[in-house]
């Protein structure tokens, strides 16, 4: 599954720090996103129907977790983007990913390594063909 770009920006947020509450995601993607706290709110509660976030109280306070692989989720968005919008046949090199903060030295491995194996059939790259991505 790819998220949309707002999605993306909140699992970003959530893949640095989890769990967050609401206002913590809202305050990390405030001038990114440039929107509401109600925004933010409706964005995560779609993310929950689609199963992107997981919620749970801690504390007492509603918490978000990101459901999502953080690498599995960036190879298919390089997948698309090598597929749908370069037009290439070949899997983009994870070697463009370098120097991202997003991603350690392992998880650059990992991301090359599902890259390298995508199985178009299974559209998740982990090349098993259950469509789990792990």
């Amino acid at each position: 599954m790819i998220p949309s770009m707002s999605e993306l920006s909140l699992l970003k947020a959530l893949w640095k720090t989890q769990p967050l509450s609401a206002r913590e995601i809202h305050a990390a993607v405030e001038a990114e996103l440039d929107w509401s706290f109600s925004s933010t709110r409706k964005t995560l509660e779609r993310m929950l129907d689609k199963q992107m976030v997981a919620q749970h109280t801690r504390h007492g306070v509603q918490v978000y977790e990101a459901r999502l692989d953080k690498v599995a989720t960036l190879a298919a968005f390089a997948h698309d983007f090598a597929s749908r919008v370069m037009e290439m046949d070949a899997p983009m090199p994870a070697t463009m990913f370098t120097g991202s903060r997003l991603v350690d030295a392992r998880e650059l491995a990992q991301l090359d390594q599902m890259l390298q194996d995508w199985d178009e059939g299974d559209g998740n790259g982990d090349g098993n063909g259950d469509g789990e991505g792990k």
